[in-house]
């Protein structure tokens, strides 16, 4: 079996407080069509969301951007097609709140993955080279195989975009899919 984690990719990551811009705009519909696709394979499927709290001057982020997925926020919503596609299999998708860039850091990510026997993860979302990076590096550190669709994530940061797939497929040996022209 295997799974797909889609990280992030929220209205404040898209087009909201802390926004990916274009290149996050550009990936909706195939973040949704994947998360679709997996959902109904019946693949597990798991939302990684970002949560933060108003005014917490303890969290390491809070010096290095702004506030963006603030809890009760519309920020903190799924982008575009991608919540529809979460309302109608609202039932079927892990929803798991996150507080650091690694889906895997203070979650039960891996004890659902393991319960499950899941052993290849597919990543999507944004920031490619932020919280897709460092959920790559926890996965493969503990032994998971990894699928980047490349035409599904995206980042603010264009050559550190560049440089995560690279880094994802050299250094941690994943498989970069892509169906883009």
């Amino acid at each position: 079996m295997k799974a797909l984690i889609v990280i992030d990719y929220t209205v404040d990551f898209v087009v909201g407080k802390l926004p990916c811009g274009e290149p996050g705009i550009e990936i909706e519909q195939r973040i949704a069509e994947l998360t679709d696709n997996f959902v109904n394979h019946n693949d597990f499927v798991v939302m990684a969301v970002d949560l933060h709290d108003e005014l917490d001057v303890y969290h390491p982020e809070h010096r290095l951007f702004p506030p963006h997925n603030i809890r009760g926020t519309e920020g903190r919503a799924l982008y575009g097609k991608l919540d529809e596609v979460f309302q109608t299999h609202r039932d079927q998708i892990y929803w798991m709140d996150k507080t650091r860039y690694s889906a895997f850091a203070g979650t039960d990510l891996e004890l659902q993955l393991r319960a499950r026997d899941i052993k290849e993860l597919h990543l999507i979302g944004v920031c490619t080279d932020i919280c897709v990076l460092h959920t790559a590096v926890d996965a493969y550190n503990r032994g998971f195989e990894l699928v980047v669709h490349r035409d599904a994530v995206a980042s603010f940061n264009p050559a550190g975009h560049e440089w995560a797939l690279g880094h994802f497929q050299h250094t941690l040996g994943a498989t970069i899919l892509s169906y883009r022209g």
